[in-house]
């Protein structure tokens, strides 16, 4: 297994259903701010469930379709990055992100984000990251401006969540804006 540094304390690694407690763990301390946003942090409330979502992510791994990564601070899980969608024929990949109180303020989403975007790009050869998000989730919205992505539009009332429609931001940057970054 590899982990990769994101600062002196805090570990980018892959995330896998043998984790699947200290997962539901994290997702128990992360359910306050990361449940409006993030379906599946809804759904995993057992150990069943967590487990569920895991498998779900390395499926997709082994169809090279998705992945998922955490990221420890000090050992701990407290957050994580992911490739929600991963499609080589097309050339597009969408990530997507989630974070604990306890992980904030340090920039680890952003440097974790931009390992994901690097790889799609140099590595896999992609022509487009997207980055999907309800305006409402100012962070998320933040966090894809900081990565240097533009807003393309909105699908208005796209998805239902708890019995009502919400919008969504599609952010995206390509292949030669991330190089002509350095």
């Amino acid at each position: 297994m590899f982990a990769l540094p994101l600062d002196d304390r805090a570990l980018l690694r892959p995330l896998e259903p043998w984790q699947a407690r200290e997962f539901l763990d994290h997702i128990d301390r992360a359910r306050p701010s990361v449940d409006p946003w993030i379906p599946w942090a809804t759904r995993s409330t057992d150990l069943e469930s967590a487990t569920a979502v895991l498998q779900r992510f390395a499926d997709d791994q082994a169809r090279d379709a998705g992945r998922i990564y955490g990221i420890w601070l000090d050992d701990v899980l407290v957050g994580g990055v992911m490739f929600k969608v991963f499609d080589t024929a097309m050339g597009v990949c969408e990530i997507g992100c989630w974070l604990e109180k306890a992980g904030e303020g340090r920039g680890l989403v952003h440097r974790a984000s931009r390992v994901l975007i690097d790889w799609a790009f140099r590595e896999r050869g992609m022509s487009r990251v997207e980055w999907r998000t309800t305006p409402a989730n100012k962070r998320s919205v933040e966090a894809a401006r900081r990565l240097g992505m533009r807003r393309d539009g909105v699908l208005r009332r796209q998805y239902e969540y708890r019995g009502v429609r919400h919008d969504t931001e599609v952010w995206s940057v390509l292949a030669e804006e991330w190089a002509g970054r350095g």
